[in-house]
């Protein structure tokens, strides 16, 4: 019997897929910013990704070799603008290791709390816009709520929701308005609750740890030869986080915390539930690992501020020592590194003493280097796992492109 595939006129193919180049961002949703990603695809598959920055340079440090240290706190709230309160401390602690400067035991607690607050308000826009990165929603609506409950906070403290210039050389710009810590402490008890309500949303959720679980794996090897601090580097195993390690003016901030360093060793997975395309064998450094990361920080960001609110309300002194807008700069040099939401954030400042103004002023990004390794994580990877792996990174651009 004669079928179809007998015809003569039909020609037989030899199917075969071209390599193609795609364009996702600078307008992509998933994107995170103005960040452009050029995909080499054959067919699904990606053999290679670049990343292109840039749309959103505002010559930072250029402007701060024309500017007072004290001058230039509001630019830096404007490179990791979602942990701006971070970037003010890493700046105004560089400024205050040239000059020589120590602050009274008030404002050393005033500073923990506030940039711990900022560390949970951080974490829960990574883990909303996470959430909207792989197609679901509510995650965000729940995390901006509680967000917005600590930029009510930050309102009363220095008027402002997103760039505060509030931690600056010398300590704060002001003290915490009177009744302040009993709402904040109102505010910890029912986020711990919520917090349940993340896990049950993302963490544990099947479709999320398929998404995420053995995607974008990263080596502990290879993550401290591309330089990845913070979440990145801890989710793939490495026990560091400068709080503990850093430089002393850094470290003797956190003296007489308790708190442990959130690391993933066991490259575990939720145990309570089935997950059939998850591998049964322990699997270190991927997706789910740098978000559970994040998600157990929050937790000790609570458990830090608790701690920082009984010292604030003991310590004695003021809350900073005042420091001229144009106060003139000893010679000399000055680098200083803090542990940011999104890892080691750096500041380097040079003066020649003949001013106020610094001779040479740079930033050195966690953002950028953990993006620096987005070829390698996404290379044999399908298209809809980029998304995936670049939210992973939990990256800022305001931070990358200074």
């Amino acid at each position: 019997m004669a079928t179809h595939l007998d015809d003569p006129r039909i020609i037989e193919f030899d199917v075969r897929t071209d390599e193609m180049l795609v364009n996702m961002g600078p307008q992509h949703p998933s994107t995170h910013g103005v960040l452009r990603l050029v995909l080499r695809t054959d067919g699904e598959v990606v053999s290679e990704v670049t990343p292109h920055i840039g749309y959103l340079h505002r010559c930072a440090e250029k402007i701060g070799e024309n500017l007072t240290p004290r001058q230039w706190i509001p630019y830096t709230d404007r490179m990791d603008y979602l942990a701006a309160m971070n970037m003010n401390l890493g700046w105004a602690l560089t400024v205050e290791k040239l000059m020589g400067l120590e602050l009274p035991e008030k404002a050393r607690h005033l500073r923990v709390l506030i940039a711990e607050l900022n560390r949970i308000a951080s974490h829960l826009v990574g883990m909303g816009a996470y959430g909207l990165d792989l197609g679901t929603f509510s995650p965000f609506l729940y995390a901006f709520r509680e967000r917005e409950k600590i930029l009510d906070l930050f309102e009363e403290v220095c008027g402002a929701r997103l760039t505060y210039s509030y931690i600056t050389v010398g300590g704060a710009t002001a003290d915490l308005p009177p009744g302040w810590l009993h709402k904040l402490e109102a505010f910890l008890d029912q986020l711990l609750p919520v917090i349940t309500e993340y896990h049950a949303l993302l963490t544990t959720n099947a479709i999320f740890v398929r998404r995420t679980a053995n995607i974008g794996l990263l080596s502990p090897e290879k993550a401290i030869s591309y330089g990845c601090s913070g979440p990145v580097l801890r989710g793939s195993g490495i026990d560091y986080d400068l709080r503990r390690d850093g430089e002393s003016r850094y470290t003797e901030m956190y003296d007489g915390y308790a708190f442990e360093v959130i690391v993933e060793k066991d490259g575990h997975y939720p145990k309570d539930h089935d997950y059939p395309a998850v591998p049964s064998s322990a699997v270190l450094g991927d997706c789910w690992h740098r978000f559970y990361v994040r998600m157990l920080e929050v937790m000790q960001s609570i458990d830090l501020c608790r701690q920082a609110m009984d010292r604030y309300s003991m310590a004695t002194g003021s809350w900073g020592v005042p420091v001229k807008l144009t106060e003139k700069l000893p010679k000399g040099e000055a680098y200083m590194e803090t542990e940011a939401p999104r890892g080691q954030m750096g500041f380097y400042v040079v003066s020649t003493g003949s001013g106020a103004i610094p001779w040479r002023v740079r930033a050195r990004s966690s953002s950028f280097c953990n993006l620096s390794v987005t070829h390698d994580l996404c290379r044999g990877c399908l298209i809809a796992d980029v998304p995936a792996i670049v939210g992973s990174l939990d990256i800022v651009m305001g931070e990358i492109d200074r």
